[in-house]
């Protein structure tokens, strides 16, 4: 009896074999099916990934960069997408059906996405409506379900990233008079107060209590934010900051704007991943840099660039727990079901949520 005739192919528990392999038996593996399927097989990985699955991957970048990597590579019959499962649902959604998208642990999550359910914005999109009318536009950051970016895109909305959302934010108001940001109120307070937003012109919803948090009368709102965040970035506080600057007072500091508020104006840069990448990379020699993001990353860009000075914003702050799940025993064992030709662990998003999803990523694609 072979390993692949001891797997139950439904279950989602990772087989005992493969935590007992050495990392080089691992690694061997990997690269034997890589060999193996050469162009039939693409593995995009997310920036926030473990050393151990970057290097394996075939193109790395933020979610949205990956799925349209994944989109124009037609010859990948299966796509192995390191990241996090609403990551693998954009790829599912802009591939065709003779494409395969996996999630290597079907455990791989994102709390921020999780915070926007369909039953929550369905009811807000209701209550929102009877409070201010026809006004409202929705928008999404892509680091949301499905689900949400096809309410979205039935909608009329648009979806946005850390990098576009001023853009977008900009055609947004071109539509309507007022937002709705989902599903992180970091990314859209920061982005509203740049374009000239006031915080007092901002309000939130809160999908918990089912309804809004503002203080002033409602006919002053122009956002209206989703109560959720990303769970690593909302760990970067003031007093990191405070402790910085007492420090390293030369330091630079530069964090992801799904920080909070506070954070963001205290710093001295702030953008999205890649632009905090490129920073870095265009940084003299002999820089000091304090980085508010994830510490994968951080750790990866400390080591790329060893003539500077660089370290964690927070220096206790732990890896997203989430985008973790994904590592070397779970990649070797989704590419050797694929090899045996057993479907598992597929990211399929039904054709309905699909066709609306799309079209919120177009409406974004048609203005950046």
């Amino acid at each position: 009896m072979n390993i692949f005739q001891t797997v139950d192919r439904h279950s989602s528990v990772l087989p005992e074999i493969y935590r007992n392999m050495t990392v080089s038996e691992l690694e061997d593996r990997v690269k034997a099916i890589k060999n193996k399927l050469g162009s039939k097989l693409f593995i995009p990985c997310h920036h926030y990934q473990k050393d151990e699955v970057v290097q394996f991957a075939d193109a790395t970048g933020d979610s949205l960069k990956l799925a349209q990597l994944a989109e124009v590579n037609r010859e990948a019959e299966h796509i192995v997408f390191c990241g996090v499962h609403f990551m693998a649902e954009t790829a599912d959604i802009l591939t065709t059906k003779n494409q395969k998208v996996y999630l290597p642990d079907m455990r791989a999550g994102c709390s921020m996405a999780d915070m926007a359910d369909m039953f929550q914005t369905e009811r807000a999109w209701d209550k929102l409506g009877k409070l201010f009318g026809k006004t409202i536009l929705p928008l999404t950051y892509v680091n949301s379900t499905a689900a949400i970016k096809s309410f979205v895109g039935q909608h009329g909305g648009a979806t946005v990233t850390s990098s576009n959302a001023e853009k977008m934010l900009k055609w947004a108001f071109n539509q309507q008079q007022r937002i709705l940001f989902l599903p992180d109120q970091h990314l859209g307070r920061n982005t509203a107060f740049h374009l000239g937003v006031g915080l007092d012109e901002m309000a939130v919803w809160n999908p918990i209590n089912d309804e809004l948090e503002f203080d002033g009368p409602v006919e002053k709102v122009k956002v209206i934010l989703w109560k959720g965040h990303c769970s690593v970035h909302e760990n970067f506080t003031v007093e990191n900051v405070a402790d910085i600057r007492r420090n390293y007072p030369t330091m630079k500091i530069i964090v992801h704007p799904e920080c909070k508020r506070e954070v963001v104006e205290l710093s001295d840069m702030a953008g999205s991943t890649n632009y905090i990448i490129e920073a870095i990379g265009r940084a003299e020699a002999g820089s000091a840099w304090a980085i508010g993001t994830e510490m994968n990353l951080v750790k990866r860009i400390i080591n790329e660039h060893p003539d500077k000075h660089i370290m964690s914003l927070n220096p206790h702050m732990c890896p997203c727990l989430t985008m973790n799940r994904i590592d070397l025993p779970h990649l070797t064992w989704c590419l050797e079901l694929i090899d045996q030709g057993i479907l598992h662990n597929i990211i399929e998003v039904n054709e309905k949520e699909a066709k609306f999803a799309k079209l919120a990523l177009e409406r974004m694609l048609a203005h950046v």
